[in-house]
């Protein structure tokens, strides 16, 4: 009568065997390290496009000013990568639409933006940019920062007639900051957003989707020294928050490497727990006196069988 099989051993008893313990302080450290790779490959992709973000702004502010046309069509959607060009427009202030774009801080003292509609009359296109809308767009421009809410004439005069106007592009607002402004007896209206959705609703006539923040006019604004408001430094260009996917992948591998030597070592365990090499049907039948030299051995090496169709040979 065959030997019986020894007892199968659960998975715990198997693992805390010393050589088991032993394998698995190597494996985990070969998983850490996979993973410490992974994080450096995520902090590479990251690096690797603020880098090319960085470039590109650099090679935006060396190109100079373009025409406003030839970058932004009025109500049409501000593409990401345009915020900080510097543009190039013409057109006439209309100060009566003039507000004050309430907390706001230059230098670290709180005040307001001084934000004017410019009435565009060329953007580059020979008004083809507004051939099909209602009019003449209206661009909003902040000709710069004042600390008080009712500041002196100087700072609300604007150039009269035709300006040219330089600044550096930004992207429309939301007007999801709740809560009223209140109002502004002695100066202009106050908001807290320079939004073209909401701004539509003040100003007359088509609008663009962002906003120019003033650099210089043609003619000139009245300085900051004589009571002007003060102009703004370029808006800060911060490393793009896309990743490089080659990078991101790569992390993807290491990660994956150290998930798989975690699971060879529980692989490892169930092998030992079934008794290491699996025993075939006649493995079995030899322990049990079996010489295989029967048809049954021969059946063994082809359970399937040899006769026609699949079917046992007679």
């Amino acid at each position: 009568m065959p030997d019986a099989p020894p007892a199968r051993r659960s998975f715990w008893a198997v693992a805390r065997q010393p050589r088991m313990l032993m394998i698995l302080a190597l494996l985990l450290l070969a998983a850490l390290a996979c993973g410490r790779l992974g994080v450096w490959q995520i902090d590479r992709a990251y690096e690797r496009a603020n880098l090319a973000a960085e470039q590109e702004a650099a090679e935006a502010a060396a190109a100079g000013a373009s025409d406003l046309g030839d970058l932004l069509a009025p109500q049409s959607a501000f593409p990401g990568e345009l915020v900080g060009r510097e543009v190039a427009v013409t057109g006439v202030y209309e100060p009566d639409g003039q507000l004050l774009v309430a907390g706001r801080a230059l230098d670290g003292v709180e005040g307001y933006l001084v934000l004017t509609p410019l009435r565009v009359s060329d953007d580059g296109t020979g008004g083809a940019s507004w051939a099909d809308l209602s009019g003449a767009p209206v661009l909003p421009v902040v000709r710069g920062w004042v600390e008080s809410p009712t500041p002196g004439a100087e700072a609300l005069e604007v150039p009269g007639g035709e300006v040219g106007v330089t600044g550096w592009l930004q992207a429309s607002e939301s007007t999801a900051r709740a809560g009223g402004l209140p109002e502004n007896p002695g100066g202009p209206p106050l908001t807290r957003d320079i939004a073209s959705s909401a701004l539509a609703n003040t100003w007359d006539g088509p609008i663009y989707t962002g906003y120019a923040v003033l650099t210089s006019s043609d003619p000139a604004q009245a300085p900051a020294s004589d009571g002007g408001p003060a102009l703004l430094p370029r808006p800060e260009l911060e490393g793009g928050d896309d990743v490089d996917l080659q990078n991101f992948f790569y992390a993807l591998q290491w990660w994956v490497f150290g998930l798989f030597a975690v699971a060879l070592w529980v692989r490892l365990v169930r092998d030992e727990m079934a008794g290491g090499r699996r025993e075939s049907r006649r493995d079995r039948r030899r322990r049990g006196g079996d010489d295989g030299d029967g048809d049954d051995g021969a059946r063994d090496d082809d359970p399937i069988g040899t006769g026609i169709a699949g079917l046992p040979a007679p």
